[in-house]
């Protein structure tokens, strides 16, 4: 295959995909592996009143995330 057959590689949807998959891994890391560290060193009753707090954290990290998505969509137009 040649240069002229291939399409352009668009940049701008390879970052948008590495940032969602970064997002997305850092809201399991600290929902889901913070969850199980504090399983288990606290107890897993413990767990029941710390995932609310771990959600949270999750939220407001996708709601920044969102916020400057919307930023860039509104600076662009």
């Amino acid at each position: 295959m040649n240069r002229k057959e291939r399409p352009p590689t668009d940049f701008r949807a390879m970052r948008k995909r590495h940032e969602r998959g970064t997002l997305l891994a850092t809201v399991v890391v600290l929902v889901v592996v913070g969850g199980g560290l504090i399983g288990l060193i606290f107890g897993w009753s413990q767990l029941l009143t710390a995932v609310p707090c771990l959600l949270a954290g999750a939220g407001l990290l996708a709601g920044l995330y969102f916020f400057f998505v919307i930023a860039e969509r509104w600076a662009q137009s």
